[in-house]
């Protein structure tokens, strides 16, 4: 977690899940994989466990401490749509997002399939933004799953696939 963030877009990073597996071929060079497995080296508790799937249940309150309006990235080291992350975990970031209501929490995934599963579950605040990652026409798909949300803000983040 880091209420300052190097990535352009964003002012700050929460991570209530850790840990991923791939999908997809924009997943071949996941920089979160390579941070994880330093953060491990580092001793990092969160990561402790590498870049295997991890709950993070100390770091839900975090954002609602943040008394200053942030633009949040939810889940950088992580998908929070993965499908061993349980719903009722889902709905609980949900929940924090909903009460931090000062904040904009951008949420990205590239797991369409699970978000439109249980979208409707989900208290779609107008801080919520949803976004899908596509990498190539064949990922078209997950824009299409996105429409269907109760996000109010939608976007989406384009994956350069280069072959080496």
């Amino acid at each position: 977690m880091a209420d300052k963030s190097g990535i352009e877009w964003t002012d700050a990073t929460w991570n209530p899940v850790t840990g991923c597996d791939k999908i997809s071929p924009g997943c071949k060079n996941c920089y979160a994989e390579k941070m994880a497995n330093r953060l491990k080296l580092m001793r990092q508790e969160n990561y402790r466990n590498g870049f295997r799937l991890t709950l993070q249940p100390q770091a839900l309150e975090i954002p609602l401490k943040w008394r200053s309006p942030r633009m949040i990235f939810v889940n950088s080291m992580s998908d929070l749509f993965h499908h061993d992350v349980p719903l009722s975990y889902i709905k609980e970031v949900f929940r924090v997002m909903n009460q931090a209501n000062h904040h904009v929490f951008q949420v990205l995934t590239k797991r369409h399939e699970r978000l439109l599963e249980v979208h409707a579950e989900l208290t779609w605040t107008e801080n919520i933004w949803m976004g899908v990652s596509v990498e190539s026409q064949t990922f078209v798909k997950r824009v299409d799953y996105l429409r269907q949300t109760g996000a109010k803000t939608k976007f989406l983040s384009k994956i350069y696939v280069y072959a080496v």
